[in-house]
């Protein structure tokens, strides 16, 4: 094996995402054979002594884990947290291997969360090229109107400049205090869906990931998780390769 890049070394191992690897590369938390590398920099991982936050790294590849979980809200989708929080990692009580998590939820929302240590399968998931589908059931104070409906299925801008792709917005069910919408998104924004609805003028009271890439998040209950089986691997790689460089 020659050189490659020391992000995929470093995601390959099992530590980190491939965009988290580049953002510690780039913060300087990596070096190699004592030396800190920088971003586009390749090694050997199995000639150079790769070390990330001082942590060296195994040669050997780590058993592979899939699992998913169902956050409860108040926990914070990080591998650490200076203010003290809850984090979500904290609920895979009996994974030996350490995992993490494959893209978020804010800290308030609830639903479908993966964790894996392989990076590859994980950047695949999240990369932006890849458009993989997302659902929430989305409960909104208030009532809906259809112009904010439309607006939010057509695109909107965000507060921050961005503009949100076209996706699916439904009505599931609409009372007099609230209504609950289900989105289909194919986009990985920070609080994507809060952040459409407060540019319509929709307050969000609870929100909740039901599904990923078509894999489902069923009957699990609030707190726990469980490996995903081979077939919803499947489903998983097949929604890649289906939604790659598509919106």
């Amino acid at each position: 094996m020659g050189p490659i890049r020391i992000q995929k070394i470093i995601a390959d191992s099992g530590y980190c995402s491939r965009r988290k690897a580049e953002e510690l590369i780039s913060s300087g938390e990596v070096t190699v054979n004592g030396r800190k590398c920088s971003l586009g920099d390749k090694a050997d991982p199995q000639n150079d002594v790769i070390a990330v936050c001082g942590e060296k790294l195994s040669a050997a590849l780590p058993e592979r884990r899939y699992i998913m979980l169902n956050k409860p809200r108040g926990y914070v989708v990080t591998m650490s947290d200076e203010q003290g929080r809850k984090i979500a990692s904290e609920l895979l009580e009996g994974v030996e291997e350490r995992v993490f998590p494959v893209g978020r939820l804010d800290r308030n929302s609830e639903g479908l969360l993966l964790f894996t240590n392989d990076g590859q399968f994980a950047n695949e998931i999240t990369h932006p090229s890849h458009h993989v589908s997302k659902v929430y059931r989305v409960t909104i104070d208030g009532n809906v109107t259809d112009e904010q409906l439309s607006k939010l299925s057509g695109g909107v801008e965000l507060d921050g400049g961005e503009k949100t792709f076209p996706c699916k917005v439904e009505v599931l069910s609409e009372e007099s205090e609230r209504t609950v919408l289900r989105f289909v998104i194919k986009q990985g924004l920070n609080r994507q869906i809060r952040r459409m609805c407060e540019a319509v003028g929709l307050k969000v009271g609870r929100l909740r990931r039901t599904a990923i890439g078509g894999v489902k998040l069923g009957m699990l209950k609030p707190g726990e998780w469980r490996d995903l089986t081979k077939e919803e691997l499947r489903i998983l790689r097949s929604s890649i390769g289906k939604g790659k460089n598509k919106r």
